[in-house]
């Protein structure tokens, strides 16, 4: 019996429009739909007169979950992985049961489409070649400072963070970089009341605190690139630490050794020790 195919299913970010047809088609089609809430997914599929079946896939039971669907993808049945929002396995979960599946020679097929990181990216006005993606900062104040040390780059950063934690991370970035570092602040990306701005991180947090409102949602946070003084050597590891909250130790250990220079694979044997 051939297996079935793992479809990563990129989902609107908000405005329930913004779902692309193929992948409304494939979830209309496929056997089973991994999703992070449940809930949250059947009203996307509701909206869109889609019955399917539905199973949970969140950071409490991934591996368990991805190893009962690996068992259906075996017996030839088709699966689509989604995420609340946006696209799966980028600061949500998914990509442990993408591992598997790649791992069990079965068929792992994309469907690209929202993104929050892509999508305030385009609208920040940063002109670049690349930008590094750093997921959600950490929560405790001494972790955050900390990986802020290692995200003073000379190309932009995208970071996530939580709205009751904003006033704080926006104080230690201005800290870390200085106040005419710019930033550009998109809350609430595609939904009613979207709000994107860009200015200087010294005054970012009297624009937070303008209106009562702006504690509440979702951001994502693009910091202008940084000119790094001559000889200055970035900190490696920090950049490693980083990049592992958000990407395998393979592809962490790859971009940490194109940002600072360092040896690849010691960066490498570095990602693996912090995993044990």
């Amino acid at each position: 019996m051939a297996s079935g195919t793992l479809f990563v299913v990129a989902t609107p970010i908000g405005n329930l429009a913004d779902a692309s047809p193929r992948a409304l088609q494939t979830l209309r089609t496929v056997d089973l739909v991994a999703c992070e809430d449940t809930r949250t997914t059947r009203t996307l599929l509701a909206r869109h007169g889609i019955e399917a079946r539905t199973v949970p896939l969140h950071e409490h039971n991934e591996r368990a979950a991805a190893t009962r669907l690996l068992d259906a993808l075996r017996q030839g049945r088709s699966v689509a992985l989604v995420s609340d929002a946006g696209t799966p396995a980028l600061s949500d979960p998914g990509a442990l049961l993408v591992e598997e599946a790649h791992r069990a020679g079965i068929r792992v097929s994309p469907l690209p489409g929202p993104s929050a990181a892509a999508a305030a990216f385009s609208v920040a006005g940063f002109a670049a070649d690349r930008f590094l993606f750093a997921g959600f900062l950490p929560a405790a104040a001494a972790a955050r400072r900390k990986a802020l040390r290692g995200l003073d780059l000379p190309f932009p950063v995208i970071v996530y963070e939580a709205p009751h934690r904003m006033a704080e991370a926006l104080e230690d970035m201005r800290e870390r970089f200085g106040g005419e570092r710019e930033i550009v602040i998109s809350r609430e990306l595609t939904k009613k009341f979207e709000e994107v701005v860009r200015l200087p991180l010294a005054e970012a947090p009297a624009w937070l605190a303008a209106e009562p409102h702006r504690i509440q949602g979702e951001f994502v946070l693009v910091i202008a690139p940084g000119q790094p003084p001559p000889g200055l050597t970035i900190d490696a590891d920090a950049v490693l630490d980083v990049l592992l909250g958000a990407l395998p130790p393979s592809e962490a250990a790859r971009l940490a050794a194109r940002i600072t220079g360092a040896p690849k694979r010691e960066l490498y044997r570095k990602a693996l020790e912090r995993g044990k």
